[in-house]
């Protein structure tokens, strides 16, 4: 590769980025030839690429701290980068700039099983920890499908979930403390392994905000003791807006599930060809909904969610008999997205939330939106905090097909809105939701946005065009849904 070369729009010299990195980066950990590049070209969304400049690949805090004091003193773009599970674009390159890959951040520092915490890089799988606590009866109670895979430090950016959300809460509740470095190379940390931190919470600024304010290099996460004894009881009805009035119903009697998901019939069919889960395929939905505890908390739990299942009209109800048809109900719901790649081509994983009473109605409104693209969609909710995830199928070999997806989707979005709720629940904005943040927010709360950003990174060298729209693309926006048009994403290559 010629290294004397410069990026179109934003006049790097690559071969003075490469030799800056190379005195802070050991042999082996900086990637510049092009096919060396490919793997990082998107994260989930693919069907938005980009290949950026140079990957770096540091395996120590210095390294990284080597790394952003290089790239703003050249005033190059950097992206960071976790397991590359994220749905929302948000590890997506920048093509003038460094993808910086936590990747081989991989070590458990500290598990103190008496203070129910432990220590992580983030590189560190969501599933490992729990792993590691299991031996003192404990785990790291977020828990997303992709769990897995995903690492910490991703689910950090995006303030990730999973299926006990409800109960358990999102990243932001089991995280106590995060260190991390910013632009300038300059170590920060947010929160305390101690009860409470003092000052303003800047530890829920940075959970969530999606690499944009500084690069996590350790995080602090609370473990949660092993229930004695957990049982799924799944809901059946022949109606998605009894199942979702159910939702409503379960919560306004004061019942806390430690899961409470829904799945709509196309769902439902897809996994159960896939994992065998024993749904009932004639439902037009399910529910299911987790109980756990000691054995007698788990028993009068179970027994006041029937009384209201029935109530709301549920056809059947099954309890789950052992630990095995528990795991076997849940794997079915895990199962949702690897179950739709068997359906299509691709698909399109949207990911907005809405207030529960609303979960009905918006499920009826995809089913017209379904007539109106021209594409399928199969839905799974984490109903008990309304967050949903419509799975539109689409094949991008056929013209048309991504250009409708996308819109489909952005319909979606809009209505989450229209509805009383938010353009994510927990996949993040990144590019892919960067339009509905106009309608989300007003001028003034983007402007704020913009500078909480700003007093972390004044130069808006970290993962710079995502979340927070331009106020001009806002207004561009604004006019073409008046007259019926819609703005396309950043221009970015299409697969």
């Amino acid at each position: 590769m010629q290294l004397r070369e410069k990026a179109d729009a934003g006049g790097v010299d690559k071969a003075r980025l490469v030799e800056a990195l190379t005195r802070v980066l050991p042999a082996g950990a900086l990637m510049f030839e092009r096919e060396a590049l490919r793997p990082y070209e998107c994260d989930g969304l693919t069907a938005f690429r980009q290949l950026p400049l140079v990957v770096a690949l540091p395996t120590t805090e210095e390294e990284v701290a080597g790394v952003l004091k290089a790239c703003h003193e050249l005033g190059v773009p950097v992206v960071a980068r976790g397991a590359g599970t994220g749905l929302s674009g948000g590890a997506l390159p920048h093509p003038d700039g460094v993808l910086l890959s936590l990747a081989r951040f991989t070590r458990i520092l500290r598990l103190d099983p008496h203070a129910r915490t432990a220590v992580v890089q983030p590189g560190v799988r969501n599933l490992a920890i729990s792993e590691a606590a299991a031996p003192y009866d404990l785990y790291y109670a977020p828990d997303p499908s992709s769990q897995i895979a995903c690492t910490i430090g991703g689910n950090v950016a995006e303030n990730a979930g999973g299926v006990h959300c409800l109960k358990y809460g999102l990243t932001v509740h089991n995280v106590m403390r995060v260190r991390g470095l910013t632009i300038e190379g300059e170590a920060v940390e947010f929160g305390s392994e101690a009860p409470d931190a003092p000052g303003c919470d800047l530890l829920a600024v940075m959970i969530g905000s999606e690499g944009m304010l500084a690069v996590v290099t350790e995080v602090t996460v609370r473990l949660t003791p092993k229930p004695q004894f957990a049982q799924c009881v799944l809901a059946a009805f022949d109606d998605v807006v009894r199942a979702g009035e159910a939702v409503a119903a379960i919560i306004a009697a004061g019942i806390i599930p430690a899961g409470l998901e829904m799945m709509d019939q196309p769902a439902t069919a897809a996994v159960e060809q896939f994992v065998h889960a024993g749904y009932p395929l004639d439902a037009k939905a399910i529910l299911l909904c987790e109980s756990d505890g000691t054995p007698e908390e788990v028993a009068e739990e179970i027994g006041r969610m029937r009384a209201v299942l029935a109530a709301s009209g549920a056809t059947d109800i099954r309890v789950s008999h052992d630990e095995a048809e528990r795991l076997k109900f849940w794997a079915g719901r895990k199962a949702a997205f690897p179950a739709a790649g068997r359906l299509s081509p691709d698909y399109y994983c949207m990911d907005g939330t809405i207030p529960r009473k609303h979960v009905g109605p918006l499920l009826e409104a995809i089913q017209g939106m379904e007539q109106k693209y021209g594409l399928r969609c199969i839905n799974v909710f984490h109903a008990g905090d309304g967050n949903m995830h419509p799975l539109i199928l689409f094949d991008a070999n056929q013209a048309g097909e991504l250009e409708r997806a996308e819109a489909f989707g952005a319909e979606i979005l809009e209505l989450c809105v229209a509805l009383g709720g938010t353009v994510t629940g927990e996949h993040g904005v990144g590019i892919e939701k960067i339009n509905q943040m106009c309608s989300q927010f007003s001028r003034a709360e983007l402007e704020m946005f913009e500078r909480v950003k700003a007093a972390f990174d004044p130069a808006g060298l970290l993962n710079p065009g995502k979340v927070i729209p331009t106020l001009n693309r806002c207004a561009e926006y604004g006019r073409l849904r008046v007259s019926g048009g819609r703005i396309p994403h950043p221009e970015l290559p299409r697969f």
